[in-house]
This record gives structure tokens, sequence and C-alpha cells, in this order.
């Protein structure tokens, strides 16, 4: 009897960030295998029960753009952000039992947002806009095929009866027909969520919740003088 992951990268690598801070290429990978291999114990499984680790992301934004204040020039195919997300996708390739599938960014949609606490104390009247900087702004860009993919391939492993549990770390309410189909067919669906907020709907058609990545400890305080 085997168990699958359907685990998407985009979602992963934020939850990851927030647990555990930023990571390198190579302590993501480590992490995510990691955490594979905990579900699997937790199971009562061994890693021969592993029926594989599919991992759904998309190439890094490549394209030139400018800054949002200062309109500065800059390459995207040059920011640490490209290497660090190439060098995750290399590394997953070249992992035994671990099948990397491939969408798009829809990045001619692409458009610079005000972060959230920027916007909220623009709103306060706390900040102007004038005293936006560049770091104030983050880069949206929309994945195409991923959701897609995940649907699919749950939906056909489901179908032709290759695993007996699929363990699926994403957050999306979208992937609830798939869950629906899997479990139809008498699959044991599980959700890992990385700690995130489940959305009912999605709660409502899996059979449990199981997360496995604890957040890194915070170092304790020294005491305030006159303490």
């Amino acid at each position: 009897m085997k168990t699958a992951f359907f685990i998407d990268a985009g979602f992963y690598l934020r939850r990851l960030n927030k647990l555990r801070g930023p990571q390198t290429a190579s302590q993501a990978v480590e992490t995510l295998l990691r955490m594979c291999a905990v579900h699997l114990e937790l199971f009562q499984r061994d890693q021969n029960q592993l029926y594989r680790i599919l991992v759904y992301d998309c190439p890094p934004l490549a394209k030139k753009s400018h800054y949002p204040v200062s309109k500065r020039g800059f390459d995207w195919a040059k920011t640490s952000t490209f290497t660090w997300k190439i060098e995750i996708q290399n590394a997953l390739r070249a992992q035994r039992k671990v099948a990397l599938r491939m969408g798009r960014l829809n990045d001619a949609d692409g458009a610079w947002v005000i972060r959230p606490d920027k916007l909220k104390d623009l709103l306060n009247h706390k900040i102007q806009f004038s005293d936006l900087i560049d770091a104030d702004f983050t880069y949206d860009v929309k994945q195409k095929g991923v959701d897609m993919r995940i649907g699919l391939d749950i939906a056909s492993i489901a179908s032709k009866r290759l695993v007996d549990q699929m363990v699926l770390v994403a957050g999306d309410s979208d992937f609830v027909p798939a869950a629906k189909t899997a479990r139809r067919e008498g699959i044991d669906f599980v959700l890992d969520p990385l700690g995130a907020t489940v959305p009912p709907d999605l709660q409502e058609h899996i059979d449990g919740i199981q997360t496995v990545m604890q957040p890194t400890p915070k170092a304790p305080q020294p005491p305030q003088e006159g303490s």
C-alpha cells in the first residue's frame, strides 16, 4: 500500500519562511523531504511505501522591470530570488521518488502591490504616499496551471488506485473537487496546511489534518533593566 504527496511549492515556501524564517535552497529541500518522512513515520509506513512526492511549481520570474518608486531598471533573472528558486527546482529534480511538475507564470499581468502594513499606515494617515519607497511594494504575479495539474494528478492516481493514501500540502479550497474524487475512490485523503487556517469547504471534504512542521522557537529575550 502506498502514500503519495502533492505539494504546492509556492504555498510550502511561503509557510516555511513564516514558520522557520529565511532558508537556503538546500535547507528548503531538506525540510520538505524530512516533512514527508515524518508523515510516513506517523502513518507507520516506511520509505518503501512511498509512491512519489509530486511538487508543483512555476519557473521564476525572469523578465526586465522597473522599481515602482525610484523607476530604476533591473533584471529579475539576476536577482537572488531567481537563483534561489532555480537551485530549489534543480535539487528537487535530483531527488529519488520526487517529481517536479511545472506550470507557468502569467507575467504579462504582473503588478507592484503595496505591502499590507504600509497600506494600513496610509489609510490611517500615519504616512503619505510620498513617504513610500521601493521596499514597501511586492511584485504580484499569478501562477497558471499549478492547481489544475495538482487536481488532475490527484484524480488520475485515485482513479487508477495507485495509492491508498494521499497527503496534500496546500491551503486552497480550489482542491475540493480533487479531494472529493479521491475519497469517492476510497483513498484516505489527509491535508497538511502547515499551520495555516483551513477553508471550511476544504475541511469538509478531507479525512484528516496533520501538520508536522513546527515553527522555530524564538530565542529568549534578555531581562530588561530594573525588572
